[in-house]
C-alpha cells in the first residue's frame, strides 16, 4: 500500500550516473537512516537510491542530547549528532539482508571515530571501506560534518589527497571498483573549491557530494535561543548556498564529474533548481521532514512533466 501510495515510476527518470543506474534521481541523504534499519521502508517511498551512514568503525554515542532542534520559521533543522552510530558492522550485517536491492542503491557514508586523531583518520576510513564493500554499491567520504572536534581539517589538500588515494588504491585491490565520492560543506571558499576540482582530477574519484550542513546562521527568523544552538544548519536556508556550490563546481571544472545536489531541497523547484545548476542527482533530508513521505513523488512526476 504504502510503495503504491508513494512511489512513481517512469522510464525517463532513469539515471545513469558513475557507472551506476539509478531509478530516478532522487535520493535520501545520509544521518536519516544511520544504521541501514529502514532501508527496505524507505525503497518503499519512491527514493532512487538511500545513503546510510554516517558510520564509523566503532559504535559511538554522539554528542550529548539535546542535538537537534527544529526551526520551524526558517524551515529548517540544527544538528550536532555527532555521527551517533552502533558501529559498520552492524550496518554491513543488516545490508546483507536487504530485499529491495535490485530497485535501490545504497551509498555507504563513511567517517572517523571522534576520538582518532587525524594523522590516523585514513585508518578508521579503510576499516568502514573494507567492512561495507560488498554491500553498498557506492561510498561517501564525509570529512565535512561540523560535528566532529577537527574533522573539517581533513577538507585541507594534503589530507584529503591521502585519504582519498589511500582509498582508491584498496579499491583498485579488490578487483570490482566501487565509485568513491567526497562530501564537502557549504562554507568553502572559491579557492578551496578550486582545490576540490584539483583533488577529484588528481585522485580519479567518482564525484562530488555538494552540499553538507553550514555553520552559518545569516538570515535566519527564528529565536536566539535557537540561533545561538551550536552544530549544522540544513533546510531552507541552505537552499541558495548549495546550489551556488554546484554551480561553481560544474563550471569551473567544465562537467569534469558528476555531483549529487542537497541542501535545502523542499519541492519539485528546488530539486530542478539544482539539477539545472550542474547536478547529476539529488539527495533530500530536511525537506522530506518538512514536506513529508510524498516530496519524491512529487519531485519524480514534475521531472517527468
Amino acid at each position: 500500500m504504502v510503495k503504491a501510495a508513494f512511489t512513481y515510476n517512469h522510464p525517463s527518470l532513469e539515471r545513469k550516473v558513475f557507472g551506476l543506474t539509478f531509478r530516478n534521481p532522487v535520493g535520501l541523504a545520509a544521518g536519516f537512516d544511520k544504521n541501514a534499519e529502514y532501508v527496505d521502508e524507505l525503497a518503499d517511498l519512491g527514493f532512487g537510491f538511500i545513503e546510510i551512514g554516517t558510520v564509523t568503525p566503532k559504535p559511538q554515542p554522539g554528542n550529548d542530547k539535546p542535538r537537534m532542534f527544529r526551526l520551524v520559521a526558517d524551515e529548517a533543522l540544527i544538528n550536532r549528532m555527532g555521527f551517533n552510530n552502533q558501529g559498520v558492522d552492524v550496518a554491513a550485517t543488516r545490508l546483507k539482508y536487504v530485499k529491495k536491492r535490485k530497485n535501490v542503491l545504497i551509498g555507504g557514508n563513511i567517517g572517523k571515530n571522534k576520538i582518532t586523531p587525524n594523522e590516523e583518520a585514513v585508518n578508521d576510513y579503510i576499516i568502514c571501506f573494507d567492512a561495507l564493500f560488498d554491500v553498498v554499491d557506492y561510498f561517501v567520504v564525509n570529512v565535512s560534518s561540523p560535528n566532529t572536534p577537527g574533522l573539517r581539517d581533513l577538507q585541507e589538500k594534503e589530507p584529503l589527497m591521502h585519504i582519498l588515494n589511500t582509498l582508491q588504491q584498496r579499491n583498485a585491490k579488490n578487483g570490482l571498483s566501487r565509485p568513491i565520492l567526497l562530501k564537502i560543506a557549504p562554507d568553502l571558499t572559491d579557492s578551496q573549491l578550486d582545490d576540490i576540482i584539483e583533488i577529484v582530477n588528481s585522485t580519479g574519484i567518482a564525484g562530488i557530494i555538494a552540499t553538507n550542513t553550514t555553520i552559518s546562521r545569516e538570515g535566519l527568523h527564528a529565536s536566539a535561543a535557537l540561533v545561538k544552538e551550536t552544530g549544522g544548519l540544513s533546510g531552507k536556508p541552505l537552499t541558495k548556498r548549495s546550489t551556488e556550490v554546484i554551480r561553481y563546481l560544474a563550471t569551473k571544472s567544465h562537467n569534469a564529474f558528476p555531483i549529487i545536489g542537497v541542501g535545502g531541497i523542499h519541492n519539485a523547484a528546488d530539486a530542478q533548481e539544482k539539477l539545472a545548476a550542474g547536478a547529476s542527482l539529488v539527495q533530500v533530508y530536511t525537506g522530506f521532514i518538512y514536506e513529508g513521505p510524498a516530496l519524491v513523488k512529487r519531485i519524480c512526476k514534475a521531472l517527468v512533466e
